[in-house]
């Protein structure tokens, strides 16, 4: 069974040759790096649930390509039934975790690149969809962990890739051989990409023929050589090296993003997916877009269930758990949040299985299920940070807690509840200031915004997506304009 344990997963990473920069240097031993640790640790849980049998129906599953029982994050959806699955698991670590946990992207890249690499060989001829089974195969009987990389730095965005002043602000072929192509570029934003074994590109826009050299998917093992990263900094984050689990908020779990540099690398032919078929890169995007947009209906749900009760649980310190404009803002909050879930539920239900046979949803419903958490954790965070009060953003630090001259007076003044101890809502307070303002906020509140693509992107597929003609006719038939077909 190809299922690795929590411990064997972070043991792997350290056999990587992984080439980071943070704060302007290197990080030599980036696993046991306080600031990235904690993202790791959201990583390892996935192992870790994986390998419990209360669970296991969720995160494991047995695979359409070796019959063995492997991790659901590396499992091509095989029907609507895998599709709900994964939202529900998506929520549970999201319940799990309270932040980014950072396999999405890497389970939503290889599903959208085997129905497209299939679809590809079918017009072109070529063997893309062999070669991506094979590579599916070898990450499921290994338990490897994908990063999915889609968004390129883009440059002025008024412009082609092949219009760019600098060519490299989207990630191309520059010379092709025998053996393989070589690549240049960037990938940004990239969530999870240093505690991933593998690298999975993408192209991030709909390229012309123009663009062709920009019309490109390939993988990688992330420590390949060329690829180095650029660790993305969070708010709070240099809090992680002060060894304060109050003031982090959350105590062991946290996300991770990164620039990732392609420094003219060398990529094997059977590791290549699409290699300049521009025509496909549209349907590569839409696809792998809506899958990832359908995730956003499990995860940021999980990271909300946790915020509700923060929010509850905060309200109970404070002695106003009882007051009816309390009580009818954390239903607001379970509304909004489990809208969401539904919407995700949705698009899961009535998908339907492509060329290849992997299930795809339906992408006019996975875009309204984006739409939506680019709006409700915004109103469920403002409700949660009403809720707490202002003590949550000028309350004294753990040091000063701890402190024996000042600490006794932040006890007696902090004080909420006298049934609950100061220090349990000084924790609760800085849970719902990481969830709302500091570093999970990137895989909560702003990530709600943007990942996935911005809120504009979704309304332009929910506009291709809604048939409109077909609603006009409705109307006119309805109205006696138009007899019914």
């Amino acid at each position: 069974m190809a299922l690795k344990t929590a411990e064997e997963y972070v043991e792997s990473l350290r056999k990587l040759d992984m080439k980071i920069w943070m704060f302007g240097e290197k990080v030599e031993n980036y696993v046991d790096n306080p600031i990235i640790r904690p993202s790791i640790n959201s990583v390892a849980k996935i192992h870790e649930l994986a390998g419990d049998e209360r669970y296991s129906d969720l995160m494991t599953t047995k695979s359409s390509l070796t019959g063995e029982v492997i991790n659901r994050f590396t499992h091509l959806h095989q029907s609507t039934d895998d599709l709900v699955r994964k939202v529900q698991m998506l929520r549970l670590m999201g319940q799990k975790t309270a932040c980014c946990f950072q396999r999405c992207v890497g389970m939503d890249a290889i599903n959208a690149i085997d129905s497209v690499t299939f679809e590809i060989d079918q017009k072109k001829g070529t063997n893309y969809h062999e070669r991506f089974r094979r590579y599916v195969r070898y990450v499921q009987e290994n338990d490897l962990v994908v990063d999915g990389a889609m968004t390129d730095p883009k440059g002025d965005r008024s412009l082609r890739p092949s219009q760019q002043p600098d060519p490299d602000m989207y990630v191309h072929v520059v010379k092709q051989n025998a053996d393989g192509i070589i690549v240049r570029g960037a990938k940004a934003h990239q969530t999870g990409a240093i505690n991933s074994q593998e690298i999975c590109i993408m192209p991030t826009i709909t390229m012309t023929e123009e663009d062709k050299d920009y019309a490109v998917s390939f993988a990688l093992p992330s420590d390949a050589p060329g690829i180095f990263y650029i660790y993305g900094r969070q708010s709070c984050d240099t809090r992680k090296l002060e060894g304060s689990q109050i003031d982090v908020g959350n105590a062991r779990y946290g996300g991770q993003e990164a620039l990732i540099i392609f420094e003219d690398v060398f990529v094997p032919w059977e590791r290549v997916f699409m290699c300049r078929e521009y025509e496909f890169s549209g349907m590569l995007v839409e696809r792998f877009a809506g899958y990832h947009r359908q995730s956003y209906g499990g995860c940021k749900v999980g990271v909300g269930d946790v915020l509700i009760g923060a929010a509850a649980e905060i309200a109970r310190y404070n002695g106003v758990a009882k007051a009816s404009h309390i009580k009818d803002k954390i239903i607001e909050m379970i509304h909004l949040n489990e809208t969401l879930y539904c919407c995700g539920i949705a698009c899961s239900s009535q998908g339907h299985r492509t060329a290849s046979g992997t299930y795809l949803i339906d992408l006019l419903l996975a875009n309204v299920c984006k739409q939506n958490v680019t709006r409700f954790p915004y109103e469920i965070a403002r409700l949660a940070e009403d809720i707490a009060g202002g003590l949550m953003v000028t309350m004294p630090s753990e040091k000063d807690f701890r402190h024996p001259e000042i600490g006794p007076y932040i006890e007696k003044y902090l004080k909420g509840v006298a049934s609950v101890p100061t220090e349990h809502r000084m924790r609760m307070l800085r849970l719902i200031e990481n969830l709302t303002l500091g570093c999970a906020a990137v895989g909560y509140r702003t990530e709600s915004m943007h990942g996935a693509g911005s809120p504009q992107a979704q309304r332009i597929m929910i506009s291709r997506q809604a048939n409109l003609d077909h609603k006009r006719k409705l109307a006119r038939v309805i109205a006696g304009i138009e007899k019914e077909d």
